[in-house]
């Protein structure tokens, strides 16, 4: 069994920063790939970024330049590294990871709330 556990949102000021943490932990032999999903109050859900296990990122273009994602394969860490965070940036915030056989798991979801 796998679990994601997010963490990391917040209340953050228009220009600031956070940085969320997605750890998956279990019986993990392979991960093919982590990303971060999006959903704001009366949207639909979207793909933030992703990292696949080559190492190629992708990114939202409304996120290209301020956000970062990684991961840390030693901790089976996924991070998203948010900088210059917006009013529209309010969503929360989900990770998603494809682990062994192709399983797509999700996190809980955390809030990230940015004021003007």
């Amino acid at each position: 069994q796998v679990q994601l556990v997010e963490s990391g949102g917040g209340l953050v000021q228009a220009g600031g920063s956070l940085r969320l943490s997605c750890a998956a932990s279990g019986s993990i032999f392979r991960i093919v790939y982590m990303g971060w999903y999006r959903q704001a109050p009366g949207k639909q859900r979207e793909l933030v970024a992703i990292l696949n296990r080559f190492g190629t990122t992708n990114y939202t273009d409304s996120v290209k330049g301020r956000f970062t994602i990684s991961r840390d394969n030693a901790k089976n860490t996924a991070y998203l590294q948010m900088n210059s965070l917006k009013p529209e940036d309010t969503a929360v915030y989900y990770c998603k990871a494809v682990i062994n056989l192709d399983r797509e798991y999700w996190g809980q979801g955390t809030q990230v709330t940015v004021s003007s």
